[in-house]
């Protein structure tokens, strides 16, 4: 299958990527609960290695099978590169740094960089007036939601924000890169990107994490650990390629705008959280930046707007 074009979505890839958008907003939570006892790079490997266990066994329940042979296993294993190694390791070393805010600020940056580079590297998927504007108001939102207090001290911690930024370009290569897997098997393609990153991530758990010498986790960090890597990786990657292959790269990384608003969604509704005046604000500034992005919401004014009025004619 062929990527098309960037816009507009269907109603079906509209509502993939809100239902992706859940599947990552609920990793904040899954993750505050696993680092109360297990470091960072031990969560990622679990996270990825778990998941990739699953797919290979989902892939060989529908009879299905992986690539048999270097040259078919190369581009999942540079996929598993750029999606997962590069930035997870990035992100988690800006966030000793950084506010998650402002990490989830500067991560929110994704769709623009994607646009620019899928103007540049593709062919069908250009950058427009429309898609540019509604990328920045939508960051607006984010920024909105996440607040100003994100910004203290965001002069400093130069290299931090710069390796944030670094991860949002590996997104975007990905996204690009993954391109060529639309004629495979979203479950194929998920499972063998996975492999490649637990592959990756192994030698850095055993020399920087040394989990032998970590204690025994508890059975709500296992749950955790589990849910992250069953709902929040395995599913979502699958559910990730399903898009791309069908709504390109820069429509699958709007998926970064909506994020902030599924996790305060999931706050509000799971522990109890309130939502806040600027939450709101944030959230109508994302959907209208979703709306310029989409084009087909202001089309239909404009047509409404250049009807003429019955009453007038006569």
């Amino acid at each position: 299958m062929t990527p098309r074009a960037a816009s507009p979505m269907s109603s079906t890839e509209w509502g993939q990527l809100l239902t992706l958008s859940v599947l990552w907003g609920g990793t904040f939570f899954l993750v505050e609960v696993a680092l109360m006892e297990l470091p960072p790079f031990t969560i990622v490997f679990g996270r990825v290695s778990i998941a990739a266990a699953a797919l290979l066994v989902l892939v060989h329940a529908r009879g299905q099978r992986m690539p048999a042979t270097l040259g078919g296993w190369a581009p999942l294993l540079v996929m598993g590169f750029l999606n997962n190694l590069v930035p997870f390791s990035l992100i988690f070393w800006a966030q000793t740094q950084l506010t998650s805010g402002l990490a989830s600020i500067l991560n929110a940056t994704t769709p623009l960089s994607t646009v620019i580079l899928a103007h540049f590297l593709t062919a069908d998927e250009r950058m427009t007036p429309g898609r540019l504007a509604g990328v920045l108001i939508g960051m607006a939102g984010v920024a909105t939601i996440i607040g100003i207090d994100a910004f203290a001290g965001s002069t400093a911690n130069v290299l931090a924000q710069l390796a944030c930024l670094a991860a949002t370009l590996c997104y975007g290569l990905a996204g690009i890169y993954g391109r060529r897997f639309g004629g495979n098997s979203p479950i194929i393609t998920a499972a063998g990107q996975l492999c490649g990153s637990t592959l990756f991530m192994l030698p850095i758990v055993l020399l920087v994490d040394r989990p032998w010498e970590l204690p025994a986790p508890s059975l709500q960090s296992w749950a955790a650990l589990a849910s992250l890597a069953l709902i929040c990786t395995a599913a979502a990657y699958v559910l990730y390629f399903r898009i791309l292959a069908t709504a390109g790269a820069t429509n699958l990384m709007l998926v970064t705008l909506l994020i902030p608003v599924s996790a305060l969604l999931l706050g509000t509704g799971i522990l109890g959280e309130p939502i806040e005046p600027r939450d709101l604000a944030g959230m109508v500034l994302i959907g209208l930046g979703l709306a310029v992005i989409d084009g087909r919401p202001v089309a239909a004014m404009r047509r409404r707007l250049r009807r003429p009025d019955p009453a007038a004619a006569k």
